[in-house]
């Protein structure tokens, strides 16, 4: 394992898989940066790219915006986007936005870095509680 920058998200690989950590909040603000450190992690071309929202307590329009431009540009280069998100409000905002049915969604990084779907009753779980 080792981690390496990725624009300025942090990134730890795991075999051929890059976990790509995001900010506490994502929003207008910084969602294109968020974008960037995610295309930069595609294009250092990991078998699969983990985005680890499990600290992320908020997420805009603009945040969903980014992940899928990012899921996009994974899957045309060949790259399996996955979404780790264990908070409510994330988790709720991916499912409203129907996000979770076009990424694979996980409660924890370790379950989308093993890249099976959760069970039925698997319920998300905070990084701190899980």
């Amino acid at each position: 394992m080792a981690v390496v920058p990725a624009g300025h998200l942090p990134v730890l690989w795991v075999d051929n898989a890059a976990v790509v950590s995001a900010p506490a909040e994502i929003d207008a603000a910084n969602a294109g940066d968020v974008l960037e450190g995610l295309l930069t992690a595609i294009r250092d071309g990991p078998g699969a790219l983990i985005v680890d929202l499990t600290a992320t307590t908020f997420c805009d329009s603009a945040a969903v915006h980014a992940l899928v431009k990012a899921f996009k540009e994974a899957g045309a280069s060949g790259v399996e986007l996955r979404l780790a998100a264990g908070g409510p409000a994330v988790s709720r905002l991916l499912e409203i936005t129907g996000v979770d049915q076009l990424i694979g969604t996980y409660p924890t990084v370790l379950e989308s870095l093993i890249g099976k779907p959760p069970s039925p009753e698997a319920q998300p779980t905070s990084k701190a509680g899980g």
